[in-house]
């Protein structure tokens, strides 16, 4: 079974600079235009026979481009939204420092932002939701629209890595990633692939 994990395309949030995570944007005319790219990309050179998503507006709409385009109905999960992070979504950055600033040496695992959720329970989420995916779909090949640290998280899944090691992915908006697995064996194809906006 191959898995594409995709960010969404760029927010509205990136041009407000604010604190995104469970703040629902929707995308920008660019993050449409990037979307448009990818989604021809996806057409051009992968035959995905399931389309899962956030339920976050700017993920939602990525996948219902990508759907549109591959002629695919999209699978909304809620359990695949980006992390909450409480009280912080849509404040400004500067806003947050002053506010809620983080204590010295950032968050422990267990701890979190007021109203928001620990890495532990993000974790947790995103992990159980990946697996279920994984179990519900033995072969063929996948997408998956998502944030960049929920992305972050599927890939410590995919990889089986302990909750204590953190390793962390950056994706770029439309960013992809190709997994594959084989059953014994697990195996990077390509990370955060933008190609498709220089086309």
């Amino acid at each position: 079974m191959k898995l594409l994990l995709i960010r969404h395309g760029e927010s509205e949030a990136d041009l407000l600079h604010v604190h995104e995570g469970r703040a629902d944007f929707s995308l920008t005319e660019n993050g449409r235009w990037q979307v448009h790219k990818l989604a021809a990309f996806l057409k051009e050179n992968y035959k995905i026979d399931k389309l899962y998503s956030s339920t976050l507006k700017r993920a939602a709409e990525t996948a219902g481009i990508i759907g549109e385009a591959l002629n695919l109905d999209v699978e909304l999960r809620g359990e695949l939204m980006e992390h909450n992070n409480g009280a912080l979504a849509g404040l400004k950055y500067d806003e947050v420092e002053e506010r809620y600033p983080a204590p010295e040496g950032g968050y422990k695992m267990h701890e979190c932002v007021p109203e928001g959720e620990t890495e532990i329970e993000f974790r947790a989420r995103i992990e159980g939701a990946f697996s279920r995916i994984l179990a519900d779909n033995g072969y063929g090949t996948l997408a998956i629209v998502s944030h960049g640290g929920a992305i972050s998280r599927m890939m410590q899944a995919f990889f089986r890595l302990p909750f204590n090691v953190e390793h962390y992915v950056l994706t770029g908006d439309t960013g992809i990633h190709l997994l594959e697995d084989r059953g014994t064996q697990r195996i990077v194809h390509f990370m955060n692939s933008t190609e498709h906006l220089r086309r």
